[in-house]
């Protein structure tokens, strides 16, 4: 009798022994020390058991598809409304080797359409491949069909190329009414081409506005800086707000040697493209103010240097035989002078206000400047000798004519 409880417990370990190497080594155990171990899953979700050579496990699965956050709705609001409207552009060109064999050339960027009419506003430099005799121009949509495009006009100066195709069923951008007000820290969104991707979609906030130089050392005032991705291939591209309208065109981005985003990119503003387009539509070309003068830039230094009654402003060298300045009664330069091996023409009127505004430097001229149209008259503020006076001016057109350091 007193063998019994041993028996049963050599009974109770065998059986025990037998289950967990047996049922364990089958998976027949599986789901039932699931239940034992597991936590309770939430509503939206189930488990569902899988069997394997090495055993069962479980995985939790979603029931059903979540949710979009208002943040990804948004995300995805926009691309759904800008992509159709954002194509890809491949141009082709032909420059010689040392020898003058033909040495094919290309190039990508991107655009968007401005009309049903096949109108495509990209970037200048995207089509003009430096140095290279001009070929050809293709446009990809976003449905992937091709189309040969043709240059209508080009502005070297704000980098802005209209091309045209022809095309059915066009889905037009959404132009913002301005680009003036834009703030620091506004959510924006960049949709192009980069390094050959289609339809890349990258978001970021409105970095900074400044006035920068651009690849071909042209000025763009007001320029978008931006941290949204952007990499070679979305240049001519559409620059959107959180409403996907465009409110610039995606042009540069400063790599520091290293030819991809640093988290720095620029956009031209929309306002500068209407007044292009704008130019474009009254006058069949672009017509850019000037005042028909050849300027030196002042630092406080140079003022002392020669005497002058402001340490800043614009002091006009030569004023164009029949140009705007010169109608206006605005004075060059009359004593010759010499800056290192630079010759200089000292004497001539510095120009320090437009229309009431402090004029500092260059950048402030052009930016004033850019304000303006062909024809429109305009208050310049000059010292003459220490005398201050005031010159209605007729802006000139500049008509691609540049002689010296014209503005």
């Amino acid at each position: 009798m007193k063998f019994r409880p041993v028996l049963f417990v050599v009974l109770l370990l065998g059986a025990f022994y037998y289950a967990t190497t047996h049922f364990a080594s089958t998976g027949a155990l599986a789901p039932w020390l699931a239940t034992l171990h597991a936590p309770v899953a939430p509503a939206a979700t189930a488990i569902e058991s899988v069997r394997a050579p090495a055993g069962a496990f479980d995985l939790t699965e979603a029931s059903a598809a979540p949710a979009f956050d208002s943040e990804e709705q948004q995300n995805i609001a926009v691309y759904k409304k800008a992509l159709p409207s954002v194509v890809n552009i491949t141009s082709t060109a032909m420059s010689y080797d040392w020898f003058l064999g033909p040495v094919p050339q290309s190039g990508e960027g991107s655009g968007f359409i401005l009309n049903k009419d096949g109108l495509i506003l990209t970037n200048n430099h995207v089509i003009d491949i430096g140095g290279a005799q001009p070929g050809g121009v293709e446009v990809t949509l976003s449905d992937k069909h091709k189309y040969k495009a043709t240059v209508v006009t080009v502005d070297k100066v704000h980098d802005l190329a209209l091309l045209k195709i022809n095309a059915p069923n066009l889905t037009p951008a959404t132009l913002a009414e301005t680009s003036s007000g834009l703030v620091v820290g506004q959510r924006v969104y960049a949709i192009g081409n980069p390094f050959g991707l289609s339809g890349t979609m990258t978001r970021g906030i409105i970095s900074a506005i400044r006035s920068i130089r651009g690849s071909r050392n042209n000025l763009i005032e007001d320029a978008i800086q931006t941290d949204a991705s952007v990499n070679p291939g979305n240049s001519g591209g559409p620059l959107l707000n959180s409403r996907g309208e465009v409110i610039g065109i995606t042009t540069m981005i400063a790599s520091n040697g290293v030819d991809q985003s640093a988290g720095i990119g620029f956009a031209i503003p929309i306002n500068t493209a209407k007044a292009v387009l704008d130019d474009f539509a009254k006058y069949g070309r672009v017509r850019r103010p000037t005042l028909d003068i050849v300027t030196l830039p002042i630092s406080p230094g140079i003022a002392e240097q020669i005497g002058l009654p402001a340490d800043y402003g614009i002091l006009i060298e030569r004023v164009l035989q029949g140009g705007a300045a010169e109608k206006a009664g605005l004075h060059g330069g009359n004593q010759v002078a010499y800056m290192g091996n630079t010759r200089l023409m000292l004497g001539g009127d510095l120009i320090v206000a437009f229309d009431g505004k402090e004029i500092a430097n260059a950048q402030d001229l052009s930016a004033a400047m850019n304000e303006r149209r062909a024809g429109d008259t305009v208050t310049i503020t000059v010292f003459r000798g220490r005398k201050s006076m005031d010159f209605k001016v007729t802006l000139g057109d500049a008509k691609d004519v540049q002689q010296g350091q014209q503005t």
